[in-house]
């Protein structure tokens, strides 16, 4: 019992670390006193179930992470693990390839946590086949790691005209996303130093020189400049793992030149 009690504190501690909640804020959340939240992170005193799941909805804590607080506290887990083929999830999948196929001839892709493609419509496929022509040869259905395509020689990082702009932003939403990830973390810091050597001598920016509405990705391409930007989709509500990692990334023109070449290109 004491193993599990020490596995859970350190999980509890890390979920409201990564909301940068104090102990004081959260107590106010889940309705106990700070000196109970202290004694339950530091393996002092047990939650009941009520209160552990209280407490890991009031830090937004992943479904897994859920799940795995509740087995370490000798409870059982709370939410669904389905495969995304499963039978269960057929409205999740129709809903994802309305949202896939409607976007096009402009990209859109399914992404999980890891950073995995799982689905992409047409747009995204030539693009991917375009800043990265090696991805032809890849099985339709075999996911693509975006942080390994960044990564790879031949990857689409090489490809962005304005990587001392657009690294940072990508660099701290990857970083926030290996707080909940860590198995990302190790690419992340590769590809924080790839940046810095893509730009040379010139800082990464903190912020762009040019505040514009939202922040483009400027790509040189054989069928010349795309300028893009992207927007999010998640499941509102998702009850279950798998739909609660997903994301859908939708990529749109950032001028009327760019939305001609993708119009022109994906048949």
């Amino acid at each position: 019992m004491e193993t599990a009690s020490t596995h859970l504190r350190d999980t509890l501690q890390a979920a409201r670390k990564v909301r940068r909640i104090s102990q004081l804020e959260l107590a106010l959340r889940v309705g106990v006193s700070q000196r109970h939240v202290s004694f339950v992170e530091s393996g002092r005193a047990q939650p009941s179930r009520q209160l552990l799941v209280a407490w890991l909805q009031a830090l937004q804590a992943p479904l897994a992470l859920r799940n795995a607080a509740l087995q370490q506290a000798g409870y059982a887990p709370v939410y669904r693990d389905s495969g995304l083929s499963d039978a269960v999830l057929a409205p999740a999948r129709e809903a994802l390839g309305r949202l896939l196929a409607a976007h096009d001839p402009l990209p859109a892709m399914v992404m999980d946590a890891a950073w995995n493609v799982l689905q992409m419509n047409r747009g995204a496929r030539w693009l991917a086949h375009t800043l990265m022509p090696w991805t032809r040869q890849l099985p339709m259905d075999q996911p693509i790691n975006m942080l390994d395509a960044m990564l790879h020689p031949e990857g689409m990082a090489r490809h962005i005209t304005n990587l001392e702009e657009v690294g940072p932003a990508l660099l701290a939403h990857l970083r926030d996303d290996a707080m909940v990830v860590p198995a990302l973390a190790e690419r992340v810091e590769l590809l924080a130093a790839q940046f810095q050597q893509g730009v040379g001598k010139r800082p990464l920016a903190s912020m762009p020189r040019h505040l514009a509405p939202v922040l483009t990705t400027c790509f040189a391409t054989e069928h010349g400049a795309l300028s893009v930007f992207s927007m999010f989709s998640t499941f509102g509500t998702p009850q279950d793992i798998t739909l609660a990692s997903l994301r859908v990334e939708h990529v749109f023109a950032a001028d009327e030149a760019t939305r001609a070449v993708f119009a022109a290109h994906v048949a």
